[in-house]
This record gives C-alpha cells, structure tokens and sequence, in this order.
C-alpha cells in the first residue's frame, strides 16, 4: 500500500493534444514572461496558469517538464475519501481517488483560467479553477490564486505565493477534513537534471539517489532545500520552508532528455500535512532558483536566514476527523 502521493508519477501518462508550442514561444498572448536577465519563469494560460517555464542566463533552455497536466511546477492537493466513481466516469486508472484538485488539469483536460495578468513589472497573477485528476473533464469546486515574482535583491531566485479557496459542499460524498500529504509544490523538471543533492546549509550538500520511480524516493532536507543539476553543474533548486513531511523525489523513465515535452522527467516535492476541509484556505509561499552549486548555496543562505520560521496561513471552519491514516492505494 502506498499513498497517493507516492503515485503522482502516474499522472504523466494521460496523452493530451499538444499545447506544447507555447511553451517555446513568449510572443503568444497565453504566457507571460518574467526575465530579469540571470533568470526568466512564465506561467500558461493554455495550461491552467501553472509554471511552464523557468531557465538561466547560463542555461537558456525550458527546465520545466510540461508534458501532461499532472506535470509543470503547479499546485496540488489532497482531501476527503477515496471515492470509486467509475460510473459517473471516472477514469479506471484512478479509482479509488479523494478529492485532488490539480492547477494544470485533470486527466485528458487541461483547467480553466480566469484572471491572467502582468500586475506589475515583477509579478505574474492568475486565478484558476482547477480539474479534478481522477475525471476526464470536471472542475473541483476551487479556487487557486498565484502570485509569481521576483525575490528582491536576489536575481537568481523567482518568489511564488500560492492560495487555495475550497468551496466544497460541507456535506459532500468526499466527507470532512482529514490528514493528507499535500505537494507544496509538485515540480517536474526535464530529464537530464538528473544529480540530485539535499541543501545543508554552509556550502555543504549531500548527493541522493534513487531509481526511477513511482514509487518516488523520500528525503528530508534540514534546510527544505533540494537542488537538480544538470552534467554541466547547471542546477535548479526548490526551498519550501512550510513543508513538513520528507519529501519526494526522482528520475522517471531513462534517457537524459533536455526536451520539456517528453515523457522521461525529473520530479521533487516538498510535502506537507494538512487537513483541508470543505471550506478551508490555505496559502504558502515557495521559491525557485537557478545557477551552479556555489551560487545556489549562497542564495539558499540568505533565504534560509530570511524565511526559516515561514509557516503556511490556514483557516479551516471544519474539524478533522481523528483518523491520521493517508489515503492508500493498491
């Protein structure tokens, strides 16, 4: 028995149309840019406004893994029950499943995106009503917001402050608040960043390694820092300091792809416990980086000094029930 977590890999497998020309292509009115010139990051209108794009100066390449919507660098979260819906359509591959709200979409559906604006010249806003996975086509009674910025005085470093609003039904068929991993946030990366080292703070990192999954490996970063490095010692690296739980981590598939549409990829999340019920809203802050090992370190650094005692804001009208059992899946 594993969680659902554990089974996130799985969500790259649903083939969909190809939306993948916008990913290369800034000038399309569904991306916006942010480019300071050391690092640049893009969110999709056409993909539920998740981060599609990230890359360096030195690494002008997408280092975002945008293949299905269960890919990206994008919210994701956990709920309620196990359902099986199979006969209301849900898919075979996915069922049992709990309520799982995902940014980009569903399986063989992409969200739906409301606002999509450049709010000023360092930050990316969008609201999305996200797509439940386990469906092929039926939106979660959500809301996610994303604000995507720049970190001040750090240009190798992109600040993004995540919000979800559940509107759930109090009495709906997934039940009250319970215990869950939530992913703070899912990330794919392509392939060929492939070396993977836990941040521990001072210069020092410590190499991991896993076979590819699922099931994904587990690690607990004591700076909740992991970084991906590419065979040229170009890295990329996720700090999120609300996570509380060891993370997930590792290579699916083989093949050092630097393609960001194929299927083989590199995956990291930060995890974190939390009972959401019908009517809670949660909001955390995470932060992307890119550069070598040394400049990685001492932005980390400085991050860690600044945000340490960061903390998750969470209003949850509903109790959880006393059960700390994750949602399991055969």
């Amino acid at each position: 028995m594993k969680s659902f977590i554990q089974y996130c890999a799985v969500l790259m497998l649903a083939p969909l149309p190809a939306l993948h020309a916008a990913e290369t292509n800034s000038d399309r009115p569904d991306i916006i840019m942010l480019d300071n010139g050391t690092a640049k990051v893009g969110i999709n209108r056409a993909m539920g406004a998740a981060i599609t794009w990230l890359s360096a100066k030195d690494y002008p390449k997408n280092m975002v893994n945008s293949s299905d919507p269960g890919r990206l660098i994008q919210q994701s979260y956990y709920a309620g029950n196990g359902l099986d819906r199979q006969t209301d359509g849900q898919s075979k591959s996915w069922s049992p499943w709990p309520w799982n709200p995902i940014q980009g979409g569903g399986v063989s559906s992409w969200a739906r995106v409301g606002e999509f604006k450049r709010l000023d010249p360092a930050t990316l806003y969008a609201e999305t009503v996200p797509k439940l996975w386990d469906m092929p086509n039926e939106e979660a009674t959500a809301l996610m917001r994303q604000w995507t910025g720049s970190e001040p005085g750090m240009p190798n470093v992109i600040a993004v402050r995540c919000e979800l609003v559940v509107k759930r039904d109090e009495n709906d068929r997934w039940g009250p608040a319970r215990p869950a991993h939530q992913e703070v946030p899912a990330c794919y990366f392509t392939r060929n960043f492939e070396r993977v080292k836990t941040y521990l703070g001072n210069g020092q990192w410590r190499d991991e390694s896993q076979p590819p999954g699922p099931p994904w490996g587990r690690i607990e970063p004591p700076r909740k820092a992991v970084a991906l490095f590419n065979a040229n010692g170009q890295g990329v690296a996720v700090f999120s300091p609300v996570a509380t739980e060891k993370w997930n981590f590792g290579p699916h598939a083989g093949g050092l792809s630097d393609d960001p549409v194929a299927g083989p990829c590199m995956h990291v999340a930060p995890i974190a416990l939390v009972s959401l019920g019908p009517k809670s809203n949660y909001r955390y802050r995470y932060w992307l980086l890119v550069g070598t090992a040394k400049e990685l370190a001492a932005s980390l650094d400085r991050l860690w000094e600044k945000y340490a005692d960061e903390r998750a804001e969470f209003t949850n009208p509903v109790q959880p029930t006393d059960s700390k059992d994750q949602p399991t899946k055969n």
